[in-house]
């Protein structure tokens, strides 16, 4: 059992109090000392006393110096050097084995206790002034008391960062119960884990005391508080749940947390398992570290996830990000992972039932859209990216030196396999593809053993965590709230009886994906079709050995066909089961059993197939391309139900640009019963054809005339019709359309004028005041079609600071609108400043393409703190870009200087990661930014003491910089250590040739 007590909190200093009191239970017989996890606390006094007795005796104790860099040599700036240094900095103070930052010397009249193995208790005095993470006050500027202000505290972890804000265990593995006592001014509300028990004033009743009781086993890791003058709303539907929101935002939450019974209901059905905890408290707060964060029976999230009714767009985000929040108090806080191998196990499972979710609220369209989209980001990293570790470690240390994907830009090459996948070694972008394929993983298992199977092996994992959740049992079975890898895979054998044994290996154990190519030919003479599949053993591909569906669509029905892949090249002869079109019927059966007329005088007349498809469910992790005549496509395009097989379809129509494939195009946009981000896909398809065929077809006059005809006044086509968004369908593609029309280019590569002055009516003639929907996020994608009609113009080279330019009148009328939409909206801001974020990038698409001369003072001024979390990293994003293209050493120390200094965390994380995803330069590249000062600067921001030894996120974020600029080893602008220097006598200097590492 653990004590948590605050006592007092300071906004103004910043700062709190408290002291924690810890129950042990001694293992071996020889413990002396006594190891803790404690960072940046000020430890003011340790005692320990026996359990049934009242004496306290005072402990000596040893904190571990802080200001300690990772890198003890200051002079070495390479990479793999600091990656090592790191790994033992983090391996040191492991709790898992043994690690400790507090090393506390049992008192001697102690140690008969310890010595026969009887619990002893241990309290700690602290105090955490200023801290540099894992707490956040914000406290906003203003008259009146913290409270009016509005001012508020929430902790937050960086995986096992709880030792960031109290002294413990900090370890997943290591459980108990705990008792949280938090002290705040009578204006205040203390939100923390477990169930509120009492509510006391103290005597003068200036301050108030909230007791919190969790009874459950839960490690320190999912312990957290939140503190403020919150507004609090209990759910009317489920009491258990209680919301929590900043002053003026109850309305929004209460439509934002409305759906929010629905979702319990739906995990408990498909679990068989009531949630776990007595309460559910979700908090919404300003500067959130992230998104969303689940603790132990609460959440934390970003007070941006709230909105009105009159919000579309964020209503879907918000309902998937809480509904992933809760997915995660099944696993991930009620039961954890028993060691960072098993990581991946916990988030999957999470993920696999919030993917449940999606399918239930969104449709199955909407979920193997998204399965679709996950897959494809896991198999870009693997291939065109890093890479990523296998997700288990048994197999990490023998594949290491073969794996096509091993990593070049994050931490974990140094990383053994103890920590194997360790957060504060670990890429925040590779974590959060590793957490994709997880649930995609799940998913693959789900495929093999059936649906029910695995969702009874999650109801024996949560039944077994239940029984030893119950108070009096034996602390020894608590592991039974550890979710171990092999534990799991033994309960699937036990649950389906089918050996897995083989797909474990190749997806969990190993790395990569696989890769196809596929082409046929019918052979009409037996009347089979003749599949050659090539594998492609690239970058971060494996050679796939086993079962492949393939599915054939023919004039009598749809076939799926089940071929082995032995080699990297096979042929496979597929029998059809149809005649040729002589001989077919009225109607074209489907995969779907739906039958349908088709219009087949594109398709060969000696051939029944209509189309293929390879693993079409997407059982593997896979990338496939595949060749088949224009017609198969469209055909796939207009007939096919599966938005997989849709999507698949207007990839490769981008290589047709025929008339053929642009009636498929316009078929789909104007077809309402067709998924609405198939139309999306379908009109930004469309432009691109267009553009490719401009020479024969004006493109943007058809396109046109589908948006009149869709959205036009009946009296007037071209002005459009008042806004009613009630048809979500609709408002998505009304969305879309614009910004596709505008990228349509013609033969001179510009785009028309007509397009830009047809935008410039849709903004004009914008009328929402009949409409109950808010039309923020629709003016915001006029302001991007706007952006999009942009073409490069001559380049603008001045020495002068300030450059009177003749612009062109397109430009005039697009940056015009641009301006008076950034002004209005400070006088009637959009949601979330969505109108603004467009304009600021439309700004920076208008000088990238020379149409207005390059500045950065605009940027800078909505990069400052105090403006709104989107506009800042908008404005983030432009000034990165500007430092690329300009090579401007003044807007690169800006952006350090936020990374470095910013007080939000996020911005200080989403900063390093927009440098790292489009770097000012890179080692290869002769760049005048590449200097001493800053590799020194970069350098010292991940090891020092004031910038990252704290928030490991950030850390890793530097790192991820550092390897893009720099590379693994020792850059080439700083000066060899030793031999490998090569002077140069007659230009008289030093040339740093062949950098040592």
């Amino acid at each position: 059992h653990q004590t948590l007590c605050i006592t007092s909190i300071d906004f103004q200093r910043r700062c709190l109090f408290g002291f924690v009191e810890l129950r042990v239970l001694p293992l071996t017989s020889n413990l002396n000392r006594l190891k803790l996890n404690c960072k940046q606390c000020r430890i003011m006094r340790v005692c320990i006393r026996e359990e049934k007795k009242e004496d306290w005796y005072e402990a000596g104790f040893q904190l571990e110096d802080s200001n300690r860099p990772v890198c003890p040599d200051g002079k070495k700036r390479n990479l793999d050097y600091f990656l090592a240094c790191q790994q033992n900095a983090v391996s040191s103070a492991d709790p898992d084995y043994g690690g400790g930052e507090l090393v506390i010397r049992i008192p001697k009249e102690v140690l008969s206790c310890a010595m026969e193995r009887k619990q002893f208790r241990v309290s700690i005095e602290y105090s955490l002034e200023h801290p540099d993470s894992g707490i956040q006050f914000v406290t906003p500027k203003g008259d009146g008391t913290m409270a009016q202000r509005a001012a508020h505290l929430f902790t937050y972890t960086y995986a096992n960062s709880s030792r960031l804000w109290f002294p413990c265990v900090d370890s997943y593995a290591e459980v108990c119960t705990w008792s949280i006592d938090i002290t705040v001014d009578k204006d205040m509300v203390a939100v923390s884990c477990g169930e509120l028990v009492d509510q006391v004033f103290t005597i003068d009743e200036r301050r108030k005391t909230f007791h919190y009781a969790l009874n459950i086993p839960t490690s320190a890791v999912n312990i957290a508080v939140a503190v403020g003058p919150f507004e609090i709303y209990v759910d009317p539907i489920m009491p258990e749940v209680t919301n929590f929101c900043l002053p003026g935002l109850l309305a929004n939450l209460k439509h934002s947390t409305a759906f929010l019974h629905d979702v319990f209901e739906m995990y408990e059905e498909n679990l068989s398992c009531r949630y776990p905890y007595t309460h559910y408290k979700q908090v919404f707060v300003d500067q959130a570290y992230s998104v969303k964060a689940a603790y132990a029976s609460m959440s934390i999230f970003n007070t941006s996830l709230l909105h009105s009714s009159r919000i579309i767009d964020q209503t879907f985000i918000t309902r998937r990000v809480l509904a992933q929040a809760l997915a995660e108090q099944f696993f991930g806080c009620y039961i954890c992972m028993q060691d960072w191998s098993d990581a991946w196990l916990c988030s999957g499972i999470a993920g696999y039932l919030y993917s449940l979710y999606v399918k239930k609220a969104f449709g199955n369209n909407e979920y193997r859209y998204w399965i679709m989209k996950e897959t494809e980001s896991v198999c870009q990293y693997e291939t065109d990216g890093p890479g990523l570790p296998p997700l288990h470690s048994n197999m990490i240390e023998s594949t290491a030196n073969q794996s096509s994907s091993s990593s070049q830009h994050s931490p974990r090459s140094a990383a053994g396999s103890s920590i194997h996948l360790h957060p504060h070694l670990t890429s925040v972008k590779q974590r959060e593809v590793a957490w994709s394929k997880s649930h995609l993983v799940l998913r693959m298992i789900e495929i093999r053993i059936g649906q029910e199977p695995l969702l009874q092996v999650f109801n024996k994992l949560l039944s077994l965590a239940n029984t030893t959740a119950q108070p009096k049992v034996d602390s020894s079975l608590w592991r039974n709230l550890l979710l171990s890898t092999s534990g799991f895979l033994k309960s699937i054998s036990t649950v389906s009886g089918k050996d897995i044994n083989v797909f474990i290996d190749q997806w969990i154990c190993h790395s990569g994906i696989a890769k196809f190519h596929g082409s046929f030919v019918f052979n009409r003479k037996r009347n089979i079709v003749e599949l050659d599949i090539k594998q492609d053993l690239s970058k971060g591909t494996v050679k796939y050995v086993g079962p492949l569906t393939v599915c054939v669509q023919e004039l009598d029905g749809s076939f799926n066909h089940t071929v082995q892949i032995e080699d990297i090249t096979s042929r496979h002869e597929l029998p059809c089961h149809s005649k040729s079109r002589r001989n077919k019927k009225k109607k074209i059966p489907l995969m779907t059993g739906e039958e349908v007329d088709m219009n087949l005088d594109a398709m060969d007349s000696d051939s029944p197939v209509l189309w293929l498809r390879i693993d079409p469910e997407v059982t593997w992790l896979r990338q496939v391309s595949f060749e088949q005549p224009d017609y198969m496509w469209q055909y796939q395009l207009r007939h096919e139900r599966d938005i997989m097989a849709q999507v698949q379809s207007l990839v490769a129509l981008e290589r047709f640009p025929t008339a053929p494939t642009r009636d498929a195009l316009m078929d789909i946009i104007t077809q309402k019963e067709c998924f609405y981000r198939v139309r999306q896909e379908a009109c930004m398809c469309l432009a691109k054809v267009a553009s490719a065929s401009a020479d024969s077809w004006t493109g943007q006059t058809a396109m046109l005339n589908i948006f009149k005809n869709m959205f036009g006044s009946k009296s007037a086509p071209q002005i459009i019709r008042y806004n009613d968004f009630s048809n979500f369908i609709s408002y998505f593609v009304l969305k879309t359309l614009p910004i596709a029309i505008a990228s349509v280019r013609n033969i001179h590569s510009q785009c028309p004028r007509e397009v830009v002055l047809f935008l410039m009516d849709l903004l004009k003639y914008n009328d929402n005041r009949l409409n109950k929907y808010s039309d923020s996020y629709h003016l915001a994608a006029l302001i991007e079609a706007l952006s999009a009609t942009i073409t490069p113009g001559v380049a603008m080279v001045s020495t002068q600071r300030l450059l009177l330019v003749k612009l062109k009148d397109d430009t005039q009328l697009v940056l015009a609108e641009v301006i008076r939409r950034l002004n209005l909206e400070k006088l009637q801001p959009s949601y979330r400043y969505c109108v603004t974020v467009s304009c600021l990038k439309a700004l920076r698409n208008l000088q990238v393409n020379g149409q207005v001369p390059a500045d950065s003072v605009a940027f800078e001024f909505y990069a400052g703190f105090g403006h709104f979390e989107d506009v800042r990293c908008s404005a983030i994003e432009c000034l990165a870009d500007y430092t690329k293209v300009e090579v401007s050493e003044k807007t690169l120390n800006f952006l350090m200087e936020i990374v470095e200094k910013d007080p939000v965390p996020y911005i200080r994380h989403h900063t390093l990661r927009v440098l790292s995803d489009n770097p000012p330069f890179t080692r290869k590249s002769d760049s005048p930014l590449c200097t001493q000062v800053l590799v020194e600067r970069l350098w010292h921001f991940m090891w020092s003491v004031n910038n990252t030894v704290h928030d490991w996120r950030l850390r890793c974020d530097a790192v991820d910089l550092y390897s893009a600029l720099f590379g693994r080893l020792t850059p080439s602008c700083v000066p060899s250590q030793g031999m490998g220097i090569v002077i140069d006598l007659k230009e008289k200097k030093i040339m740093n040739l062949s950098p040592l590492p």
